[in-house]
């Protein structure tokens, strides 16, 4: 047998129009009878299905969700999760992507407030600026971030980066390797490569190793093997790279391939985010593994707070796991340390911002 709003307001000692009022925020109702209300939900497992319907007369029962890309599994994965969240609710997802472009992120926001969505589900640049993400707000559009470190004003799903990436460091310093880099696309545009540099550089400084070397790659750079291999050449003495992404990872081991470096004999590399692939490769890649399909549904649970109480809930970081791969190793004791290292190759570019303490 469904359960029905007319359950609820029997269960709760009310009268229909009452329970309404509570459940969509309507009108005046007592924190004691409020309290009857949402304890009669709970009780009766009251779904969000039979929320939807009562409240669909004022709603269009959709939700926004943007992403960078749908190419890379981890936002697609994440997607997956919000719609299963989603099943069964009687609400339909828009997706739209920007491919981490802020302009695009503004623009994608727009077309999803012009079909009038509930609710909205963000992966993007700098949220805490975009005009169109504030826009959204104070059209009480109820907004729950995905992936992005935590930002005041708004709840997020996320992966405690900082933290995942000291583990990475952590792995490092305990093979003996001194001379590291990190490598990223988008460093300036996106808080998550800049919250995993922090968390490196910090457990770096706190066992007395050399600051890592931080590169921002073009796409270009990034995509050319023999243009990738020239930039960590030019570090003298490298041995291990922690790169932002696993995809940037995998790119790494075959410039490193093809300019003659054995994976992990001569290089170490080690990803983020635990894609599918990084396993089947021939020397799988070590890396964090997330659960973004857990993070797109904790994101959902999230919204759903919002557009029912209004009041957003913070909930803790999701966990990670370091999958160890095979392209970690001790450094080879003969190496290439001539002791001489070049943190800021000319194809680095220097960006100044805050690193979190830890």
């Amino acid at each position: 047998m469904k359960i029905t709003i007319k359950d609820v307001a029997r269960e709760a000692g009310c009268g229909v129009a009452t329970a309404s009022r509570v459940l969509n925020k309507s009108g005046p109702a007592s924190a004691e009878v409020r309290g009857r209300v949402e304890k009669a939900v709970r009780d009766l497992g009251f779904s969000f299905s039979a929320i939807g319907r009562a409240l669909q007369s004022s709603r269009s029962m959709t939700v926004g969700c943007l992403v960078p890309s749908l190419a890379n599994p981890v936002f697609a994965e994440a997607v997956q999760g919000v719609q299963e969240a989603l099943a069964g609710t009687g609400y339909q997802l828009l997706i739209s992507c920007s491919n981490y472009d802020g302009t695009a992120d503004n623009d994608a926001i727009a077309m999803l407030m012009a079909k009038e969505i509930d609710g909205l589900i963000v992966t993007m640049v700098a949220p805490e600026r975009s005009a169109a993400l504030k826009m959204a707000r104070r059209r009480g559009i109820p907004v729950s971030l995905m992936f992005h470190d935590p930002i005041d004003g708004f709840a997020t799903a996320h992966v405690d980066n900082f933290e995942a990436a000291r583990e990475v460091a952590r792995r490092f310093g305990d093979l003996g390797h001194r001379r590291t880099a990190f490598l990223a696309l988008r460093f300036a545009t996106s808080d998550r490569s800049r919250n995993r540099y922090a968390g490196f550089h910090a457990e770096c400084r706190a066992r007395g190793l050399p600051t890592p070397a931080l590169i921002e790659l073009s796409e270009t750079e990034a995509n050319t093997p023999e243009l990738l291999f020239d930039i960590l050449a030019s570090l003298s003495g490298l041995t291990a790279v922690f790169a932002s992404n696993d995809f940037l990872a995998i790119a790494v081991q075959r410039a490193a391939r093809l300019g003659g470096w054995r994976v992990p004999d001569d290089l170490s590399v080690v990803g983020f985010d635990g894609i599918g692939i990084g396993r089947l490769l021939d020397v799988p890649l070590a890396t964090i593994e997330t659960a973004p399909e857990a993070l797109g549904q904790q994101a959902a649970r999230t919204l759903f707070d919002l557009m029912q109480r209004g009041m957003p809930v913070q909930r803790p970081p999701l966990p990670f796991t370091f999958r160890v791969g095979a392209t970690l190793a001790h450094p080879r004791t003969e190496g290439r340390d001539d002791d001489q290292v070049a943190p800021w190759p000319p194809s680095v570019h220097s960006l100044d911002y805050d690193l979190k303490q830890g």
